[in-house]
């Protein structure tokens, strides 16, 4: 069984696209090929209105499919802000060549929005504020042969860069003051942390309820695997001190990749993982290899030329069932 995770940067049709779809189509469809996978978790698929429809769907997506073999596979997809269709960007999609049995979104289920009174811009000194996650996680529970399931949960973590806070910008990549800036990157940083809880929360409830679950996460995390929202999510023995809570951490499968080829994106030069695959214990007993599929990507540095492809590596890990 092949896993894979992929944010496909900003999927869209003309005119938000910055670049015509046949262009990405014909980059994108051979990385899709290559990845292979039996469950692929995507990131930033955007949503289009179709004439007609009160909702926006996943046209984009539905095109890009056409003709590989994930054309056939079921979907679990993240919905918009009314919960009609999905949102017009950002949305998480899992495929399956499996049957899913069931999927929901999880916000603010274990941790609620957090108050924030700001410091700065034209909210300074008002009443504290709910900070909410931008994305939902999305959980998946795909049927795996053998009469096995495995919860698989897709994400895309707040990017640490400056959350925009009224009165403080000049332009869209200009602020109005150095506070200004540091509070929005504070509220950057509070929302990728606060949701790295709520996952480690959520994998808690599911080994819980079944110590021996299988569970992939799979997805965007915006940050390293040093850095606070993966410690988070992952729950390491020798963060907690404790032998009896081992088998509820979580494994990063990409840590098997070699060091020089461990990377999911150039940010100016430097190579950075910032994609991940995480196993509970069960599921990574079973792991055979781990690819980043890093060879064409291009740097993400402000300013380059927009992307044809993506500025993420997709990640596969392939397991052995018996």
């Amino acid at each position: 069984m092949r896993l894979a995770t992929f944010n496909i940067e900003s999927l869209d049709l003309p005119p938000e696209a910055e670049v015509p779809f046949a262009a990405r189509a014909a980059v994108l469809r051979p990385i899709l090929d290559r990845i292979a996978a039996d469950i692929l978790c995507l990131q930033e698929v955007n949503g289009q209105h179709v004439a007609g429809a009160p909702e926006r769907r996943l046209v984009a997506l539905d095109m890009l499919l056409q003709g590989t073999r994930y054309e056939a596979c079921q979907r679990a997809a993240t919905s918009g802000p009314t919960g009609c269709g999905v949102a017009s960007v950002h949305n998480l999609v899992t495929l399956s060549r499996y049957p899913i049995h069931r999927a929901r979104e999880v916000r603010h289920e274990h941790v609620q929005p957090l108050l924030h009174r700001y410091v700065t811009g034209r909210s300074n000194r008002g009443e504290p504020q709910p900070i909410g996650f931008d994305r939902p996680l999305l959980l998946t529970e795909v049927e795996l042969p053998g009469n096995r399931r495995l919860d698989v949960i897709n994400l895309h973590l707040r990017a640490p860069r400056a959350s925009a806070i009224s009165g403080e910008k000049l332009s869209s990549t200009q602020w109005r003051t150095t506070s200004g800036w540091a509070e929005g990157y504070f509220l950057s940083s509070l929302r990728r942390t606060a949701q790295a809880l709520e996952l480690r929360l959520l994998v808690d409830g599911i080994l819980a309820r079944d110590p021996g679950r299988l569970i992939a996460v799979a997805g965007d995390f915006n940050a390293e695997d040093h850095e606070t929202p993966v410690r988070l999510a992952v729950a390491a023995e020798e963060q907690t001190g404790n032998p009896a809570l081992a088998s509820r951490s979580l494994v990063v499968l990409d840590q098997a990749i070699p060091r020089d080829g461990r990377w999911s994106v150039l940010h100016q030069g430097r190579p950075e993982m910032l994609d991940h695959i995480l196993a509970s214990r069960q599921l990574a007993a079973r792991v055979r290899t781990v690819e980043a599929h890093n060879e064409g990507v291009g740097d993400e540095a402000p300013g380059t030329a927009a992307i044809t492809g993506s500025s993420h590596a997709p990640l596969v890990a392939e397991f052995a069932f018996d």
